[in-house]
């Protein structure tokens, strides 16, 4: 098949998506491998396994405080510029952590730069991908090969992590951070960005500082549920030695979220009036219009609420009641990760057969029979091939809609916007993978009495939610057949 006018030819574009997935896969990839790695790190910087959470958390915080604003950068810098920055920041993090002598400088590292490179190089991946390849059909397959290596990312990173800890010790999870990305920046050297039409946008500083702060006690919160609890706080909530809520009474996750809350609609309050000056906003609000994208964002908020939820609540039940290691863990996810590989490789050939809106909803009931099969077949003294059909067909359905959803947003806007959506579309999906870890933990934790099944409790809300993901995708409108 010939490459359609103003697209790259196979070899050419192969040269552009490599360094793009290979970016989104140290990204997913780094979130979760450190938390094999914990007691480790905790152990060798004389630190507690607390003060290494508080790290990781403390990236995931940076990343989606500032995907926004990083995104926004990549109009004004360039997006291939972009991207190489922030592959640069992340190297520099990812070495600084590898060396640290303690806690601190490891913050600064994987928690401050690592976070700030994710939030500049991330956005630019699926900004170029969409610019690049112009034909839905054929952007579907690099966005199946984005997305895949993602979810490939997130799914193998307790494996990888895991081997490359007991072999070499945890600084080299930071070491081989840094060279993937090195080896990253030479493949991007060919990567070539579409010209600016018309002056450099202004940078909202105002606005960078309103939305970051908004998704940062947002995110903040959502994250302190495991701490917490949902409603009332399972322990005594101090600032500064300062009891401020006593356990047993209201969970100050809300308080935080209660924050963020109010800083986000302080944002939208701010764009309104600086579109009403005539000034350029941060993130233009006729976006939040398009009932289209509306959907496809609330769907991708459900995929990876869904995606990071289960594989976490499998992996904890793996450790816990089959008490497997962080090697054997990997091993036995390895059926869902294969489902992920083969419906992302599948992604260009499903766009050309069935309408994004088909492929969202057909992935929603695949991941729900999978998780249901995971329900029905899997106990505590089941074998492991229990395990196989409901990841299989979870992996399978993960791998449809995450690439499907992705493309029927970003196409829902011309290139001028690209940098606005890509930018809230990653904020959207950040926020899913907090909230589903955050939800799945929170609920292993308040049902640990006898007889309470947290395991079951965890994924049957989870299959809820998914249910409920495939409701919205059944109003995707039929223009989206495209």
């Amino acid at each position: 098949m010939n490459p359609s006018p103003g697209s790259p030819s196979k070899t050419d574009a192969r040269a552009v998506v490599l360094p793009l997935a290979l970016a989104q896969f140290i990204c997913s990839y780094a979130a979760s491998s450190l938390n094999v790695a914990i007691t480790a790190i905790a152990k060798d910087l004389d630190t507690t396994v607390i003060g290494v959470q508080t790290a990781i958390t403390l990236f995931t915080l940076t990343m989606a405080a500032l995907m926004i604003p990083g995104s926004k950068l990549s109009d004004i810098w360039g997006r291939r510029a972009c991207f190489i920055a922030g592959l640069a920041v992340y190297g520099v993090g990812a070495l600084l952590a590898a060396f640290s002598p303690g806690l601190g400088l490891m913050i600064l590292g994987n928690s401050v730069l690592e976070g700030v490179g994710s939030a500049l190089m991330i956005p630019p991946v699926y900004i170029l991908v969409t610019v690049t390849f112009t034909e839905v059909k054929t952007r579907a397959k690099y966005f199946g090969v984005v997305s895949g290596a993602g979810a490939l990312g997130a799914a193998a990173g307790p494996l990888i992590g895991g081997l490359i800890t007991s072999l070499l010790g945890w600084r080299a999870l930071f070491l081989t951070q840094a060279l993937a990305v090195t080896l990253i920046i030479f493949l991007a050297r060919g990567l070539t960005d579409q010209p600016r039409q018309g002056p450099r946008p202004p940078f909202d500083l105002g606005g960078a500082v309103l939305s970051a702060a908004g998704l940062f006690f947002l995110v903040l919160g959502i994250l302190q549920t495991s701490t917490y609890g949902w409603f009332v706080s399972r322990k005594d909530f101090s600032v500064a030695g300062t009891v401020l809520i006593s356990q047993g009474g209201m969970s100050p996750v809300w308080l935080s979220i209660g924050v963020g809350a109010a800083v986000l609609c302080c944002f939208f309050w701010y764009l309104r009036a600086r579109e009403r000056k005539g000034k350029e906003p941060l993130l233009r609000r006729r976006l939040l219009h398009d009932r289209t994208a509306n959907l496809g964002l609330g769907v991708q908020l459900v995929q990876w609420l869904t995606m990071q939820g289960t594989f976490f609540v499998v992996s904890v039940f793996l450790q816990r009641a089959w008490t497997y290691d962080a090697i054997r863990t990997g091993l036995a996810l390895t059926p869902a990760t294969l489902g992920i590989l083969v419906s992302s490789a599948a992604a260009e050939r499903l766009a050309r057969r069935h309408s994004q809106r088909t492929l969202i909803r057909a992935g929603f009931v695949v991941t729900t029979a999978g998780m249901a099969l995971f329900l029905a077949l899997v106990r505590t003294n089941s074998g492991v091939l229990s395990l196989v059909p409901g990841l299989l067909l979870t992996g399978l359905g993960v791998g449809v809609m995450l690439t499907a959803a992705v493309n029927l947003v970003q196409s829902s806007f011309p290139d001028g916007d690209q940098s606005d959506i890509s930018g809230l579309s990653r904020s959207v999906s950040n926020l899913g993978s907090s909230l589903g870890t955050a939800l799945a933990g929170s609920i292993l934790v308040a049902a640990t009495h006898p007889g309470g099944r947290p395991f079951a409790l965890s994924l049957t809300t989870l299959l809820v939610i998914t249910v409920i993901g495939l409701g919205l995708a059944l109003f995707i409108p039929s223009r989206a057949d495209r």
